[in-house]
């Protein structure tokens, strides 16, 4: 009898050679284990309030608190081809922090690159109410709520989202989309392929993408009006029952919507409109190539 028989003559199944198989298949191709750790540290506020954050991939998430201090959870993922080589990576991705001259304080990741292997580090930063933050984010979504502080963000390859934030903001993406909630103060946001929201923002607005909606809530109209524009979009924009602005609306391929009252309306046939609200004053320019204009 064979060592693959049982003992009614059968042959019994390789308990150990498919597993082996597939072990032997899978060592040594990329990406096939993982490894992962958290680090927290706490550090003092810098006292210039300003914090420079760069995160070429993963998640990036600043928090404001009443808290006096910065506290930074990091979560570390490494995979690569083996065990031994995700621990390696794992241990050499670090978090680089550094002081200026001027009390800034900067935040930077830094992960070994391979063919091979890959990591990303995920972040989340609680910090005082009151600090103003810098962000740049390759490949992973930015998130920053509860500041009252300047917001700068970008990213290339993800989403940026805010809330309640009072402070200008100037946020961009390549290819995602931004959404702003309760902000406060002069916003402008770009993106190159991805939509555009902004929820119950007071101040000014200017907003443009390439490809996608844009869609603007506006409670409070600041001095230098509402600028929205998309190449290949509909834009929405909702304003105040009571609100002095003087509107210039125009579309290339598609139709308008006004539902607001214009004093001194004049409607073109190259698909355009111009007039008054209230007593006019700040301005409001909405264009789209191709893609339907409503104000509302």
């Amino acid at each position: 009898m064979s060592e693959r028989q049982g003992e009614n003559g059968r042959e019994a199944p390789d308990r150990h050679g498919f597993g082996s198989f597939l072990r032997n298949l899978l060592e040594g191709m990329p990406w096939s284990e993982r490894a992962e750790s958290e680090e927290t540290r706490c550090l003092a506020a810098p006292s210039s309030g300003l914090i420079r954050v760069h995160n070429a991939n993963g998640r990036t998430c600043v928090i404001g608190e009443d808290r006096t201090d910065v506290q930074i959870q990091a979560q570390k993922v490494a995979r690569a081809e083996s065990e031994s080589g995700a621990a390696s990576l794992l241990e050499a991705s670090r978090l680089l922090e550094e002081r200026t001259a001027d009390e800034v304080l900067e935040l930077e990741v830094a992960v070994p690159s391979k063919w091979n292997r890959r990591g990303h580090v995920n972040l989340e930063l609680r910090v005082p109410r009151g600090t103003s933050v810098e962000i740049a984010a390759a490949n992973g979504r930015v998130t920053v709520t509860g500041l009252c502080g300047a917001v700068k963000a970008r990213s290339s390859n993800g989403s940026v989202e805010l809330s309640d934030v009072v402070g200008d903001v100037n946020v961009t993406t390549s290819n995602a989309k931004v959404c702003c909630c309760n902000t406060r103060g002069k916003l402008v946001a770009r993106s190159s392929n991805g939509k555009i929201e902004l929820n119950d923002h007071c101040g000014s607005v200017n907003a443009t993408t390439s490809n996608g909606l844009i869609r603007a809530s506006v409670e409070e109209l600041g001095r230098r009006g509402v600028q929205l524009a998309t190449s290949n979009g509909r834009i929405v924009l909702e304003l105040p029952d009571e609100v002095d602005a003087e509107v210039d609306i125009r579309v290339d391929n598609g139709v308008i919507r006004n539902d607001r009252p214009l004093c001194k309306a004049s409607r073109e046939r190259n698909g355009r409109l111009r007039g008054r609200l209230g007593n006019g004053g700040a301005p409001i320019r909405l264009r789209t190539s191709n893609g339907s204009i409503s104000l509302r």
